[in-house]
């Protein structure tokens, strides 16, 4: 079933891509009970198994339906591209309860039994503690699920924002939220997603906030319903190769041109990605892969902008061609 969303003049003006932890945190715990998610997550799921076995994750599962509705209020679109953890956390312990009451008394009615159990029916008797129970939750999830690898997820988020504003730039939004997922279409200002619901919102200057998502995958999530604010999670691009080691899938070939070391970061470069997220991925010091960086910039191999505070690096065409094994053009 289609919903619509119908964009005016200044709703093109106010759309923005965004990164949100919370979300991640949410999706990460959602994947643990979705088997047709861990395809690509299955190194993550290995590693973390016995922790997240020590995790009371049950509250945040009772509010994920397999179809129907999570809180709206759980999961708000960050204010800026690029808010902490510690920011969004402030934001949900600060919801109005009542508030927070309502929504969550809709995403229990979604799962058989879940507004007779006896936690149900505590937090909607006590929304305050609703509110600080769920966000203990998510911060604990967060701690042990998410924070260890949140510079390597950052980085791939990043880079698909990067990678799409550039899209948006050469296509427009008409041309770009088709291509962000199949289930999306374009005409004449309108946006169609086909979805379980059917919502018709007209935006109203507000915008539309486009968030990626690692966990999502290969859902595409919208919020429509107000007074949340309009948002579409989309699987972000490059999580084929999230998990895997770089320094070990580095060609023999490359590693004698470049050393070892540069060799894993040239590799490791499939999505553009900053100093500190490489040197998490490869276990090495940040210094080190600032020198292999330069070294590979000043060989014509990278190139590097700035992304907001931080600078991302990616492979040029030659560097590309020597990561791939490929001879460079022109090379006999």
């Amino acid at each position: 079933m289609p919903s619509h969303l119908h964009f005016d003049e200044d709703d093109f003006l106010r759309c923005r891509f965004v990164v949100s932890p919370v979300w991640e945190t949410q999706e990460a715990v959602r994947t643990l009970r979705r088997p047709d998610r861990h395809g690509y997550h299955a190194p993550w799921l290995r590693r973390i198994r016995a922790v997240a076995d020590g995790l009371d994750l049950t509250p945040l599962w009772l509010l994920m339906p397999r179809r129907g509705h999570t809180p709206d209020w759980l999961v708000p679109p960050p204010s800026g591209p690029a808010a902490s953890i510690e920011e969004e956390l402030a934001v949900l312990r600060a919801v109005d309860p009542e508030t927070a009451r309502a929504d969550t008394a809709r995403s229990l009615a979604d799962t058989p039994g879940a507004l007779e159990s006896a936690t149900g029916r505590a937090w909607l008797a006590d929304p305050a503690r609703l509110v600080r129970e769920l966000t203990d939750a998510l911060e604990a999830a967060w701690q042990v699920l998410v924070a260890p690898d949140w510079p390597r997820l950052r980085a791939l988020l990043e880079a698909d924002i990067a990678f799409h504003s550039r899209r948006l730039a050469e296509v427009g939004l008409g041309g770009l939220l088709p291509e962000i997922h199949r289930r999306c279409g374009w005409r004449s200002g309108t946006l169609t997603v086909q979805s379980a619901g059917v919502h018709e919102r007209r935006l109203g200057g507000q915008g539309l906030v486009l968030m990626p998502s690692v966990f999502t995958w290969p859902d595409l999530i919208s919020s429509f319903d107000p007074p949340a604010h309009p948002t579409l999670v989309y699987p972000a691009r490059g999580i084929g190769g999230l998990w895997t080691d770089p320094a070990a899938t580095a060609p023999d070939a490359l590693v004698r041109l470049l050393g070892r070391g540069r060799a894993a970061v040239l590799t490791a470069l499939t999505d553009p990605a900053t100093t500190t997220a490489l040197a998490h991925r490869l276990g090495l010091a940040p210094s080190s892969v600032s020198a292999h960086l330069t070294a590979l910039r000043d060989a014509g191999l990278l190139t590097s902008r700035r992304y907001g505070h931080q600078v991302l690096y990616e492979r040029t065409p030659l560097g590309i061609a020597l990561a791939s094994g490929a001879a460079a053009p022109g090379d006999d």
